[in-house]
This record gives C-alpha cells, sequence and structure tokens, in this order.
C-alpha cells in the first residue's frame, strides 16, 4: 500500500466536507428597490441581497388576479412569490420582517412562504406601482384564492411600499 493512497482519501474527504457555497447574486445596476438581509446565505452587496427592478423582473414571476380591501374590483398583480425570493436568498430563519419605506413593519412567518401564497409584487393591473400607489412593492396574497387569506392577520401582513426585509433566526 502507497502513502499516496490514504493521502488522496483524505483530500478526496477534505474536498466532500467542505460545503458548498451558493453563488452569489449579481449586483444590482440600478437604484436598489428592495433590500433583504439578516439570515441569510445568498448575498450581492455586503452581506445583504439587494435587487432593482430589473433583477425582480428577471426573476421567476407569478401573476394573479384578487381583490384586496384597499382598492376597488378586480386587481392583477406580478411580481416574484415570497416562497421563491426566499429560496433565493438562502434564508435560514422562520420569520421575516418586511418594513415598507415609512418605517411600518410586519412579521410574516415562515407558514407563508408556500407556493401559491403570498407575492412580492411590483405590476398591478400591468404598471408599476408608484409610492403614491402603494408602490413601488407590495406583499400581495392571492386573498379570492383562500378564504384563510381573509383575515385581520393576513391583512396585516399585505405591507405596500415595501423597501426592505430582515430574516430573523
Amino acid at each position: 500500500m502507497s502513502l499516496l493512497s490514504p493521502l488522496r482519501a483524505v483530500i478526496a474527504l477534505a474536498i466532500l466536507a467542505t460545503p458548498v457555497v451558493a453563488e452569489d447574486l449579481p449586483e444590482p445596476t440600478g437604484d436598489p428597490l428592495l433590500v433583504v438581509s439578516g439570515a441569510i446565505t445568498n448575498t450581492n452587496v455586503g452581506d445583504t441581497a439587494s435587487f432593482d427592478f430589473e433583477m425582480l423582473e428577471n426573476l421567476e414571476t407569478r401573476t394573479f388576479t384578487t381583490k384586496t380591501i384597499w382598492t376597488d374590483g378586480d386587481q392583477t398583480f406580478t411580481g416574484v412569490q415570497l416562497s421563491d425570493l426566499m429560496e433565493l436568498v438562502g434564508a435560514e430563519g422562520d420569520v421575516i420582517k418586511a418594513t415598507a419605506i415609512n418605517d411600518y413593519a410586519v412579521d410574516i412567518p415562515r407558514e407563508d412562504w408556500v407556493d401559491d401564497g403570498p407575492m412580492v409584487a411590483f405590476l398591478n393591473n400591468g404598471e408599476t406601482m408608484p409610492v403614491r400607489q402603494k408602490g413601488p412593492l407590495w406583499i400581495v396574497y392571492p386573498f379570492d384564492q383562500n378564504p384563510e387569506y381573509q383575515t385581520e392577520q393576513i391583512y396585516s401582513r399585505a405591507i405596500w411600499q415595501l423597501d426592505r426585509i430582515i430574516v430573523l433566526d
């Protein structure tokens, strides 16, 4: 038995034991609309994941139509599913603190980060949302698709003018 074989085994074990690090996100080229921080593993600006409009638009998006208690009639929203966004940034916590431009904040538990659940919407009826119309980002639930989303607790989590998320441990 040569000394090289045990050495190869040690090297192979070292390689296999090395954690796989997620590839960093590209840096935003425009003004960031959303900054995600906290217990995340995938970053692009320091220890945060920052997204400009183009980055959000280029992610896998979803569209649904629903009524809200803040608008008239059916509204069609397009955005990134919250569960997909949390997966992309490598969220490791069980709660996110979503905060608006005016510092209004809500906690959204991991139970809400589900397929066909809430999205971070950046379009309403095919148009970007100015700040005066609850934009530029709004966490919207598909209220009409699930009666469990038609509660005061869920309505309080539908935060508009969203600009930052902290993933809490």
